[in-house]
Formats: structure tokens, sequence, C-alpha cells
């Protein structure tokens, strides 16, 4: 199933609909929702998608349409859709899959709507952008739980010379995740225990930490909570003296709030 199979307003596109397959529990706040669409579909899904994620059971929501200029347009009256930013870890066209992987901490809609994912489930994608990261010879990535879809994509893609280190913040042991990576990429999971997601800035100390890299071809790549992303960003701009061109840095949510956009 790729598309609504009903008629979009002129100037409009319908959104591609995807459907559950399965769901696997990677780890336990982790749940990997594998689902189905055309190979057209599957192959252009990624790597960052604006999902469409409706309410838990709602197999038939009234879905937006999108305009040629990319903006949403959301139907009249209620609709029930909440619009997440995620990253794909696995497309495969030939197969027609596509897995997503889903915190499930905190009570955000797409983390709700994982949690009580059946096969049969729909959620639709509105549009796609690519990950931010710029291939280079040593690399720095910085990010919680809700940025490993995006930095094991990174890994898996990376020269196999490439030098650098991966910075990882999980609860514990039980929510690390085998990640393929170049031998010269060092990856460093971090324990928070029983701290509140973000609350201990055990991200930004251990960027703090390190010590600046004498290659000069660096890009740092970092995603976390909003408040921990701007503190380890002013370090990069400022200690690591790194440009623009040379870091994206992006808070995929905040404490406090339902996951958003990330979420």
């Amino acid at each position: 199933m790729s598309t609504l199979d009903v008629s979009s307003p002129e100037g409009t596109r319908p959104v591609d609909v995807l459907t559950v397959v399965s769901t696997t529990d990677v780890t336990p706040a982790v749940r990997r929702v594998s689902l189905s669409a055309s190979p057209e579909v599957v192959a252009a899904a990624g790597p960052t998608l604006a999902l469409l994620v409706p309410r838990v059971g709602d197999r038939s929501p009234r879905w937006p349409d999108v305009a040629r200029d990319g903006r949403i347009v959301w139907p009249q009256g209620s609709h029930g859709v909440a619009l997440r930013s995620y990253t794909a870890r696995r497309q495969d066209p030939g197969a027609g899959l596509v897995d997503i992987d889903f915190v499930l901490h905190g009570d955000g809609p797409a983390a709700t709507w994982a949690a009580a994912a059946t096969p049969g489930d729909v959620l639709a994608v509105a549009s796609v952008a690519p990950l931010g990261h710029t291939p280079a010879g040593w690399v720095l990535l910085v990010g919680d739980e809700t940025a490993l879809p995006a930095i094991s994509r990174i890994l898996a893609d990376a020269d196999p010379g490439t030098r650098g280190v991966a910075l990882l913040e999980v609860a514990g042991a039980a929510e690390e995740q085998p990640l393929a990576h170049p031998a010269g990429v060092e990856v460093r999971w971090l324990h928070r225990g029983d701290a509140d997601p973000g609350a201990p800035d055990l991200l930004v100390a251990a960027v703090a930490a390190l010590e600046t890299p004498a290659d000069p071809d660096v890009f740092a790549w970092v995603a976390a909570e909003s408040a921990t992303v701007r503190a380890v960003r002013a370090d990069l701009r400022g200690r690591w003296g790194l440009g623009r061109a040379q870091h994206h840095a992006i808070g995929y949510w905040r404490r406090g709030r339902a996951m958003s956009p990330a979420g």
C-alpha cells in the first residue's frame, strides 16, 4: 500500500501510507516497527521521515495532503493525526520494508502508537530529508537513544578509514545496541542509570572531556535533548572552533514535553 486511494485536492498529492508488518523489542525501551509499502515508496522513505501518526487503533485516519511546495494541507475538523520526525533504521526496497525504531519512554503520540502497534496498523510519510551529515576524515557523533537510528546509518555508511568518536547516552547496558562502525571510530556508551533522560548532562561532560582532534578534516553530528544539544554546540563552536559547515546539531526533544520533533 503506497498512497491513498482517494482523490486529492488540485495542486496537492496524497501522502505515502505504510502498513505495519511486525514489531520487535530491540531493547527494553526501543521498539522496532517493520512496515511495508511499494518498492518506490520504500526507496524514497529516508533517511529522515516526516511521519504522520494516527491515534492508536485507527486504521482509516483522515490523512492530510501535501502541496507542491511541501506544505502539509490538513483536513478540516478533527483528524487525530500527529506529525513527528524520525530516522528510518533500515530500508529494503526489494522486500518493500522500512524499519523505524521508537523510543517508548514518555507519552507522546508516536511512542504511544508504537507501544500498541500491531500488524495491519498504518502510518504515513509526508516528506523526507537528509541527515545533515557530511563525511570527514575525523567525526564526532553525539546522541541519546532517539539518535541511535541516525548514528547507526552514519557509521554504517562511513568510509572504512574514518576515525573519530561516537558518544551514546542510554539508561544502561541493556539499552546498548550492536553498531557496525569503522575500526578507527571509538564507540563509547554512557549510562545514566535511574536518572531521567537528558538530566545528568552526560553528553555535555563527555564532549568537554575530549581533546580537539589534530586532523582539520572534522565534522560533528549531534542530536539529543535540546538543552544538551545547545551546550554541546557552544563547545563545538567555541573550544573546537568548528564553522557552520563542520557541524550539525539538532534538538530531537525537550524535557517536560512530548517528544517533538522526534517522537
